[in-house]
């Protein structure tokens, strides 16, 4: 599995500029950590988006979506996977890991999801 991805700084931006009301500087580092964010959690077009206060707004807004809700996502399934597997119910702790991977788009929590589902194959 690859390292796990460094979301503070997003975070920090995230929580200063959209709940906080703080102004989105695009200075070259926020450029870089948008660029970043963006390839990590699978957001094809960043440049476009930055090219623009708008779109890196957006930006912004998405990859914080993103990770969020990703998150959130994978955290809820494996909390259900583990109660199934601890019920001996491991086709359904199977397809709670299908569910997170039909639709998440973040490649680390769809990487995790795999690894879950792949750690199950030899179980009943």
């Amino acid at each position: 599995m690859t390292a796990r991805p460094d979301w503070d700084a997003i975070r920090d931006l995230s929580r200063r500029v959209l709940r906080e009301g703080a102004p989105l500087a695009l200075t070259e580092d926020v450029r870089a950590l948008l660029l970043r964010t963006a390839d990590e959690v699978g957001i094809a077009g960043a440049d476009e988006a930055l090219r623009t206060d708008a779109g890196a707004l957006t930006l912004l807004r998405e990859c914080a979506r993103r990770i969020t809700d990703g998150s959130n996502r994978l955290m809820d399934a494996l909390h259900r996977m583990f109660r199934y597997q601890d019920e001996g119910d491991y086709e359904s702790a199977r397809q709670e890991m299908r569910d997170v991977l039909s639709v998440e788009v973040v490649p680390y929590y769809r990487e995790a999801a795999q690894g879950q589902l792949d750690d199950m194959a030899d179980a009943p």
